[in-house]
């Protein structure tokens, strides 16, 4: 097998189950090699910081405060951010920030107070990244276009901007391309319905392509509806070496150098 990086897990939910042993030795088995465990909020930012100290090879990091995570006192956790550049393992990333309109309440008045709690800290998240000069994993999710007018306004470089889970089609790919951003794509790119999350893939090009499981969401066919976990990279890695008809190590290396070059991985 190839070598390849999981771009975007959520390891919280094998460490709370007691497999996180075991999800890392399935990831081994299947040469996913190195995953970047990505924050949502404060209590599982500590988690993933002692995790990539104690696997510093193969466990990587991001902090920041998940769209749906974003409460009245989301301030302080905020303020918080920062000091994690400051430890010996330092975050790859922050995020993942953005908006998520999916999740909002029902009711009217209250969606819009949470959505406006949403742009905040969106918008001083953004102003954290700016100030570190540190990539930016994006959360969007029936929101792209607010998204991306917020990262215009905020300033941050564009080049060091990746929308994970991308699920858009090849017209909102373009707006990423032409502003230096990047797409991540999941297992979703592997079902039957897909094909203009295919056909975005195949805009954006092998050059600048990341893959990443967001597992335990979204598992790739043929594990589709089922917990999702770091070693079905390897399904999704397979598959889109099919879609750019290239052999499979090939896309294994180019990705995995992205991956490196985007999250700054030694």
């Amino acid at each position: 097998m190839n070598p390849i990086i999981d771009t975007h897990t959520h390891l919280d939910s094998f460490h709370r189950k007691g497999l996180l042993h075991n999800a890392l030795e399935a990831a081994a088995n299947a040469d996913v090699f190195r995953m970047v465990t990505v924050g949502t909020d404060l209590d599982d930012w500590d988690l993933y910081a002692e995790m990539a100290e104690t696997n510093p090879r193969r466990i990587d990091y991001t902090v920041g405060i998940h769209p749906c995570s974003v409460e009245e006192n989301w301030e302080a956790a905020a303020d918080k951010i920062e000091a994690y550049w400051d430890r010996a393992k330092r975050p790859v990333a922050l995020g993942e920030i953005g908006l998520d309109r999916f999740h909002l309440p029902k009711d009217a008045a209250e969606a819009a107070a949470v959505l406006e709690r949403q742009r905040a800290a969106f918008a001083k998240q953004l102003e954290i990244a700016k100030r570190l000069d540190a990539p930016v994993v994006i959360h969007s999710r029936g929101a792209f276009e607010e998204c991306v007018e917020m990262i215009d306004a905020s300033g941050v470089d564009w080049s060091r901007v990746v929308f994970h889970c991308f699920s858009e089609g090849p017209g909102e790919m373009k707006q990423l391309m032409d502003r230096g951003g990047f797409g991540s794509f999941t297992g979703i790119i592997t079902f039957k319905n897909a094909e203009a999350i295919r056909e975005a893939a195949k805009l954006q090009g092998l050059e600048r392509l990341l893959i990443e499981t967001d597992a335990p969401y979204l598992a790739p066919m043929p594990h589709r509806g089922k917990p999702n976990e770091p070693a079905y990279l390897r399904h999704t890695a397979d598959y889109c070496a099919g879609i750019f008809g290239v052999d499979n190590a090939v896309f294994a290396k180019r990705t995995t150098e992205n991956a490196k070059a985007f999250y700054g991985l030694g």
